[in-house]
C-alpha cells in the first residue's frame, strides 16, 4: 500500500488495518468469536469515520458486527453464562447501530449485555468478579470493559442507577488496588486472598503493568463522558484520575516521552517501552484535557508520548502504518503469577490490534486535541 503522507495519521492507521483484512473485509481478527480487543478495533475504526466523513470505516464496523448480531438480538459465540467482563467490550458498538437500525436487533443485543452485567458475580462490597473462573477478583482490564458500555446504556435507555454503580465499580477496584506511595494501581485484586499472585496482607498483585492502568484511565475518560454533570459522584472520579494521571507522568520516561511494560522499574533487566500502555495513556490524557477532567498541564505529556509513539515504536512501510513492541497479553493465573519476571517474559509482538486499536485511538483524540 503506498503511503499517503497526505492523511492524518489516524487515517492512515485506519487504512492500514482494512488492508489487514480479506479482500472481502469480513476476516480481519484472528478471533473468530465476539472479542474486546476486536470490539476496541471496530470502535477506533467508527471514530475514525465519524471524524473524517468516511462512511467506509463505519460500514466496516457494522459488516463485522453483523458478523454476530442475529436477527432476533442473540449474539453468536457469546455465553451470558460465562459472566466474562471481556465480552461485554464489543457492545459499545451497538449503541451508533442502534440509532441507524430500523429493526430492534442492535437494542435487543445490548439488553442482553447489559442482563449480564446485572448478574455479574460480585465481591462483598458489589465488585464485578472478572470473570466467572476467577472467583472474587477485581482487574483493572474490567473496568474498561463494562463501565464505559454501561454508562452508555445508562444514558440511552434513562436507567441512573446505572450510573451509580458504574461509579461503584470504578471507585472501589481504585481504593482497593491504588498503592498510597507511587499513586499506581495494582493489576489486579483478591478478596480471598488465595490466589497465588494475591498478596497476603492486601489481595493486590505485586506490579504495575502498564496495559492495566491504560485499561482504567481510559474506563474513566469513557465513561464519565455519559455521566449527567450533577450526578454526586462524577467529581470525585476526576478527581481520582487526575491523581492518577500525576502518578503517571512521574514514571513516563523522560527522554522517549513512552511508558515501561512495569511501570516503575525503569531500565531494570527486561523491561522495555511498550506500546499498548503507551498508547491508552496518551488516548486518556488527551482526551482528559480535551474535555476538561484535567488541567491543561497534562497536554504536554500527552504530545511527549506521541512523540515517542511516532518516533520510536511506529515505523512507516509499503504495507502501511507498522507498530512494535506490543505486549502481546498478559494476565493473573496459577501459571501467570504476576512478578516482575513474568511481565517482561510475555512474548512481544508487531501490528497486534491490541497495539493498534489504541494507536488509533490516541491519534484521534491528538488530532481532536489540536
Amino acid at each position: 500500500m503506498p503511503i499517503q503522507t497526505q492523511l492524518s495519521w489516524s487515517e492512515r492507521i485506519a487504512e492500514t488495518i482494512v488492508e489487514q483484512c480479506d479482500n472481502d473485509g469480513y476476516h480481519a481478527f484472528p478471533s473468530e468469536r465476539w472479542a474486546y480487543v476486536q470490539g476496541m478495533t471496530l470502535m477506533a475504526m467508527a471514530q475514525t469515520g465519524e471524524q473524517y466523513g468516511k462512511g467506509e470505516y463505519i460500514d466496516f464496523m457494522k459488516r463485522h458486527m453483523d458478523l454476530y448480531i442475529q436477527k432476533d438480538g442473540s449474539i453468536a459465540t457469546y455465553s451470558l453464562e460465562e459472566y466474562n467482563l471481556d465480552q461485554i467490550n464489543q457492545g459499545k458498538n451497538l449503541f451508533s447501530l442502534m440509532d441507524d437500525a430500523e429493526d430492534q436487533r442492535y437494542e435487543e443485543a445490548a439488553h442482553l449485555l447489559a442482563a449480564q452485567l446485572a448478574g455479574q458475580p460480585r465481591t462483598s462490597e458489589g465488585g464485578f468478579w472478572h470473570k466467572k473462573i476467577y472467583p472474587f477478583q477485581m482487574w483493572l482490564d474490567g473496568l474498561y470493559m463494562s463501565a464505559p458500555f454501561l454508562a452508555q446504556y445508562a444514558k440511552k435507555f434513562n436507567r441512573p442507577e446505572l450510573w451509580d454503580e458504574v461509579a461503584h465499580q470504578i471507585l472501589l477496584v481504585e481504593r482497593k488496588t491504588r498503592d498510597p506511595r507511587t499513586g499506581l494501581l495494582y493489576h489486579g485484586w483478591d478478596e480471598s486472598k488465595e490466589q497465588v499472585w494475591a498478596d497476603s496482607t492486601t489481595g493486590c498483585s505485586a506490579h504495575f503493568w502498564s496495559r492495566a492502568m491504560g485499561w482504567y484511565a481510559m474506563a474513566i475518560v469513557d465513561s464519565i463522558e455519559h455521566f449527567p454533570i450533577h450526578h454526586p459522584k462524577r467529581g470525585t472520579i476526576i478527581g481520582i484520575f487526575e491523581r492518577m494521571c500525576n502518578a503517571l507522568v512521574r514514571v513516563q520516561e523522560q527522554e522517549s516521552g513512552l511508558w515501561f511494560q512495569v511501570l516503575d522499574q525503569g531500565f531494570r533487566k527486561g523491561n522495555y517501552l511498550e506500546a499498548s500502555g503507551s498508547s491508552m495513556f496518551v488516548y486518556a490524557l488527551a482526551k482528559g484535557v480535551r474535555l476538561r477532567y484535567l488541567e491543561p498541564q497534562f497536554k504536554q505529556a500527552a504530545e511527549k508520548g506521541w512523540q515517542g509513539l511516532t518516533s520510536r515504536l511506529v515505523e512507516e512501510t509499503a504495507d502501511g502504518v507498522k507498530l512494535n513492541s506490543i505486549c502481546h497479553g498478559a494476565g493473573l493465573s496459577l501459571d501467570r503469577d504476576g512478578s516482575y519476571s513474568y511481565y517482561v517474559g510475555e512474548q512481544v509482538v508487531s501490528d497486534s490490534f491490541m497495539g493498534t486499536a489504541p494507536l488509533l485511538l490516541a491519534a484521534l483524540e491528538m488530532e481532536r486535541l489540536s
